[in-house]
């Protein structure tokens, strides 16, 4: 008690000043030892330590809000004496992007999907939505999905891996669509489809993406196995073959008033539309998400 108290203190002290809140939050839970497991210690799905399944569990959690800090730790970086290597690795940790969200109404419903893009410039390649298997607008209209049964086995299948195995580039990509519900491109005004996959996911961004399978290969690769439309938009590839990702050269084709610009000026120009529009404003992005500090008191310090 003599030293915990002070951890204590602390923790006081980040909770007066709005720094350490409460937020429901998915984690990895081991079924055997009954405890939150960090992303590294899930291994294939199952706890390094017991081998018990791991699947993903929704708990009240504290967190500290340490995305309030994220470009001072960006911009401090440069004042750290340290070896380089890591350096870059704590930038890409914090992950800064810049682009713009974007809003894409459900076809015939007051709601929308908002998505965070660094690519504004490819709107008019949006041919369908992807979304985190648990995002909370699938089971708001759990009613009008005609493959409810689908969805929830998909569900079911991803809540069992960890956020690194969901993410690997490498893996091949699964998904499933939202039959009875489509997005509307806010650009093109057509209709397009949602589907769910266990690569997007709650902890970054909105928890949904626009996907233009055309100029980025994880969209691509999603396009090709599942026939979906590939619609070029930036001018320089071959996208029969591969996603023309440059990202700043290319002029852009098929794409209305952006025709003829170059990659950096239609970004810019689409802000400029979004905004005007009120479907979409500029946006700072950070990868780096709030610390989620509950600990297991069968070993750690009693906080709060």
């Amino acid at each position: 008690p003599s030293y915990y108290k002070w951890t204590q203190w602390i923790f006081l002290k980040l909770f007066e000043h709005g720094l350490a809140y409460k937020a429901e939050m998915p984690i990895n839970w081991c079924t055997q030892c009954k405890v939150g497991l960090a992303n590294e210690e899930v291994v294939n799905g199952v706890c390094e330590r017991c081998g018990g399944e791991v699947v993903r569990k929704v708990k009240k959690q504290w967190m500290l809000k340490i995305t309030d800090y994220a470009q001072k730790l960006l911009d401090d970086l440069d004042k750290v004496d340290y070896i380089d290597k890591v350096k870059a690795q704590q930038r890409n940790w914090i992950g800064r992007s810049e682009g713009a969200e974007v809003d894409f109404k459900i076809a015939g419903k007051d709601d929308a999907l908002t998505v965070f893009t660094t690519r504004p410039d490819t709107l008019f390649g949006a041919t369908y939505m992807v979304l985190s298997p648990e995002h909370p607008i699938i089971d708001k209209y759990k009613k009008e999905i005609k493959n409810w049964e689908d969805i929830q086995s998909y569900r079911e299948n991803a809540n069992r891996k960890s956020d690194f195995e969901r993410t690997q580039i490498v893996k091949d990509k699964t998904g499933v669509p939202l039959m009875g519900i489509n997005a509307i491109n806010p650009v093109t005004q057509k209709e397009i489809p949602i589907w769910i996959s266990d690569y997007v996911l709650m902890t970054y961004g909105t928890g949904a993406i626009m996907a233009v399978p055309a100029h980025d290969e994880r969209d691509f690769e999603f396009a090709k196995k599942f026939g979906l439309p590939i619609i070029e938009v930036v001018k320089g590839g071959n996208i029969s073959d591969a996603a023309y990702t440059d990202t700043e050269s290319g002029v852009l084709v098929n794409s209305g008033f952006l025709n003829g610009l170059e990659v950096n000026d239609a970004k810019k120009k689409m802000i400029s539309y979004l905004e005007k529009n009120g479907i979409g404003k500029r946006k700072v992005n950070y990868k780096l998400r709030d610390w989620v500090f509950s600990r297991q008191r069968y070993w750690g310090e009693p906080i709060p």
